[in-house]
Formats: C-alpha cells, sequence, structure tokens
C-alpha cells in the first residue's frame, strides 16, 4: 500500500488533480490497518475504512462507494497489477469523452489454462447476457462517473 499510494499521489501531482485515496481494510489479517493509519498520518488525501471480518469485495467496493467524495470514482485493487499512469487518460474518457464507465483490460494474462479459460468463458456469457461490451468484468481498475456509483 505505500508503494501504491506513492505512485498514486505522483500521477495526481503531475496532473494537478485533487483527489482523495480511500482504503477498505476488508478484514485482513496481516497488518493492514496499520500500514492505512500510517499513510492516513503521511498524506491528508488518504482515508480508511476498516472492516472487522471479510464480508467479500463487493461489499469492500459498495462501502468505498458510500464514504467517497468526488465527480469521478476510481477503483483499483492495492495489490500494483494496475497502473496508476492509466489514471490520467481513463479520468479523461470520463469527463471529456464523457462514458459513464470504463473499466481496465488485462490483455496479457500469465495466469495458468485453468484460471484463464474460466475467465473467458464467464466474461463471454456476461457480455452476452448483460449486453455490456466489457472485456474484463473482473479487473480492478475501474472509473465511473458519480452518478454511477452514489444513490441520490
Amino acid at each position: 500500500m505505500p508503494e501504491l499510494q506513492a505512485w498514486i499521489d505522483h500521477v495526481m501531482q503531475a496532473n494537478q488533480f485533487t483527489y482523495e485515496t480511500l482504503f477498505v481494510d476488508d478484514g485482513s489479517t496481516d497488518n493492514s490497518w496499520e500500514v492505512i493509519k500510517s499513510l492516513q498520518e503521511k498524506y491528508s488525501t488518504v482515508r480508511g475504512i476498516k472492516f472487522r471480518r471479510n464480508y467479500g469485495k463487493s461489499a469492500a467496493l459498495n462501502q468505498g462507494f458510500l464514504e467517497c467524495n468526488g465527480d469521478v470514482v476510481i477503483t483499483m485493487d492495492a495489490d500494483l497489477q494496475d497502473s496508476p499512469d492509466e489514471i490520467p487518460e481513463l479520468y479523461r474518457m470520463i469527463t471529456e469523452d464523457d462514458f459513464d464507465l470504463v473499466s481496465g483490460w488485462k490483455q496479457k494474462r500469465f495466469d495458468p489454462i485453468t484460471k484463464t479459460l474460466p475467465t473467458k468463458l464467464f466474461n463471454a456469457v456476461t457480455r452476452k447476457m448483460s449486453g455490456i461490451e466489457l472485456n474484463d468484468f473482473n479487473c480492478g481498475l475501474k472509473v465511473y462517473k458519480k452518478k454511477v456509483v452514489k444513490k441520490y
């Protein structure tokens, strides 16, 4: 998380974006909450949410959506598999191209076929059933207009 926050901070400052980073500790048993608290002390832009136990990614995203304040909301996993360097272009697609949602897409996967084949099948079926043309529904890197994630 410290490396991710430093990277996000660098990208955001280089582009003169105002922002907040909201870390959700999804009930992990490591020292994530202590790391989040130390990041809050170092960066005024960092806030944290702590779950008592793991309720799953959907619950973490939902709580993050409830707590976030921005007009553009970006989600990303903390495992550094998604690059904060993508943020300016994704932000532009929301603010200038007027998309409601932009999703990342891991085009080259290095996972075994036992993981990639079910993922491809899931994405194909979900595209067909939902009518939403996303290539990678499971990619954690997504950008939303506020109206997509907030109830009014």
